[in-house]
């Protein structure tokens, strides 16, 4: 397991809910201004895009409703965001003709008041989309659970748990439990797109890919990269696991 980090108050519940709540009074403003896209600057929202697109092409999520050459039916890819914050991904991948569901969860009131309003705004008639107030590490799932995911997409929200001091029960940092929380929300099969800023690729296999664990490492998504000190990196991570059969 990789050194935690020190804690800081982007990793306090205060934090996230003043932010949202600054948004959420932009956009009554103003109905343009829908807030801040995640990690905008290494264009992660659009390789994440681009990377379920190839999956789709090589038949391994599915956009819409499909038959099979078998004759079997494949349920459209089912989405949930963890850490939804103003929705901007789930309506991006709307935007790009996913037709299945999606459930965006935060544990701010004011991010999920905010992606409801942006998304009746967006799409008023799609009942596949809805958001929730829960807190992945002290709540049960609720119905929106069904069987559980195809994709669970994490941008930015276990970097923010590592900055919490937060103890669990056991007395660990609350980030210890994370992964173990999200196998519950993955299909059998089903993968978990995470994306960082504050660990490598290499440290983030070291929190998720444990050999007594569900989630085995697929992929990474390629991003430009740079030298420093001997060392080879970029800015932001963006790996793919998947959830053992």
């Amino acid at each position: 397991m990789p050194k935690h980090l020190d804690p800081s108050v982007l990793g306090t519940k205060s934090y996230w809910d003043a932010t949202y709540n600054q948004e959420l009074s932009n956009f009554t403003s103003n109905a343009e201004d829908e807030g801040t896209i995640w990690f905008s600057d290494a264009g992660a929202e659009e390789r994440v895009l681009s990377f379920l697109e190839t999956l789709a092409e090589e038949g391994e999520l599915h956009k819409s409703v499909c038959e099979e050459e078998d004759g079997n039916e494949k349920t459209a890819t089912r989405f949930l965001d963890l850490g939804t914050g103003n929705g901007h991904l789930l309506f991006s991948l709307r935007g790009d003709d996913w037709e299945g569901g999606m459930i965006g969860i935060d544990y701010s009131p004011q991010s999920i008041q905010l992606a409801y309003e942006i998304s009746q705004k967006k799409y008023p008639e799609d009942q596949a989309m809805q958001f929730h107030e829960w807190d992945i590490l002290t709540q049960p799932p609720g119905p929106w659970l069904h069987d559980g995911f195809d994709v669970v997409l994490d941008k930015g929200t276990f970097d923010a748990i590592c900055l919490s001091q937060d103890a669990d029960t056991q007395g660990r940092r609350i980030c210890e439990g994370y992964r173990e929380k999200v196998e519950s929300l993955v299909k059998s099969g089903g993968r978990f797109l995470i994306t960082s800023c504050n660990w490598t690729a290499e440290e983030l296999r070291g929190w998720f890919e444990d050999k007594g664990g569900e989630l085995v490492y697929e992929d990474a998504v390629k991003y430009p990269s740079f030298t420093f000190g001997g060392k080879t990196g970029s800015k932001v991570s963006t790996l793919c696991f998947k959830r053992r059969v």
